[in-house]
């Protein structure tokens, strides 16, 4: 066995049980694999244990995971080879904060989440040679606690080490993940897939937010696909500007992409109709930071932003 893919993982915590943890966590419990589920809301964690979770949709099976806790310090005890992030980038300078006793050689956190620069927060408090940043190419909803319907998944899903050094074990998960059914290819182009995937939902999530409707109704709606249009537009603007690659067909590919999405909710509108903060920040709200460094004007997400933060006070 080569050097650099012999990194074999065998205990991971999920931190988030919410839909996007839940699948994540249900692939690796599968898989046979150690999991502790980690969430600060009890009666989301109780059925991870007892039945298990139970994902439907495009994906059809269920799994309990080994453990659950309530508080990031108790993973302390027995320290999992490998921390998950799911939950929303909101909660990163807290959970960073937290996961502070992990730094050591052998033991990673990884950024499973949607928005820009996730990973930074992250690595400003564990270091780079801990952190590793996913792209994750599913659609989810969470039905009840324990219970979530994917409306798509895509394999496959990438990730990516933040320092060279890192690699072999950036393999080595990706070698985890993948045997578990939970496809996830080591990748070079980590920035540049975080930045087609977030200009991607930049141009439908806040929309859909907005309006309160699935993504279906907003791309066949002329006037609102007018406005996803121009946000779509002008994202494209602010990455090729700070020179990130999203490939010559990326505008297309990405109308089709959101024309086969169907009736799913993004996760933006989810929290706006759960009462929660967004990811707004993250998504739209790096885009026009970005937009700053590069001098281009970005009226669009601008404004998008504003109206999403008016929703969620």
């Amino acid at each position: 066995m080569s050097k650099k893919n012999s990194y074999k993982p065998g205990k991971f915590a999920v931190i988030g049980a919410g839909p996007v943890g839940c699948v994540v966590a249900a692939f690796l419990a599968r898989g046979g694999y150690d999991v502790t589920l980690c969430d600060v809301v009890p009666s989301l964690l109780e059925p991870a244990m007892e039945p298990g979770i139970i994902l439907e949709g495009s994906e059809n099976f269920q799994a309990r995971v080994s453990r659950i806790t309530t508080r990031v310090d108790d993973l302390t005890a027995d320290p999992p080879d490998v921390v998950i992030v799911t939950v929303k980038a909101t909660a990163l300078p807290m959970i960073a904060s937290a996961l502070e006793f992990l730094s050591g050689e052998g033991r990673y956190v990884v950024s499973w989440q949607n928005g820009i620069d996730t990973e930074r927060v992250l690595s400003a408090t564990l270091g780079v040679r801990s952190v590793m940043r996913a792209v994750v190419n599913y659609g989810c909803t969470l039905l009840q606690p324990g219970r979530t319907h994917l409306a798509f998944h895509q394999r496959p899903h990438y990730l990516q080490e933040l320092h060279p050094d890192s690699k072999g074990a950036a393999i080595g998960i990706c070698d985890a993940l993948t045997g578990c059914r939970l496809d996830t290819h080591h990748t070079d182009q980590i920035r540049n897939m975080v930045w087609s995937k977030a200009v991607n939902n930049s141009s439908m999530n806040p929309v859909c937010a907005v309006t309160g409707k699935s993504m279906f109704d907003v791309i066949n709606d002329p006037i609102l696909f007018n406005l996803v249009d121009s946000l779509l537009k002008e994202g494209v603007s602010v990455a090729r500007a700070n020179e990130f690659i999203l490939g010559p067909d990326f505008y297309p590919d990405t109308i089709s992409y959101i024309r086969n999405a169907g009736h799913h909710k993004p996760s933006m509108l989810q929290d706006i109709e759960a009462g929660r903060r967004t990811e707004i920040d993250f998504i739209n709200g790096k885009i026009i930071e970005y937009g700053v460094r590069a001098g281009i004007a970005t009226p669009f997400n601008t404004t998008l932003r504003s109206l999403v933060k008016a929703l969620e006070t």
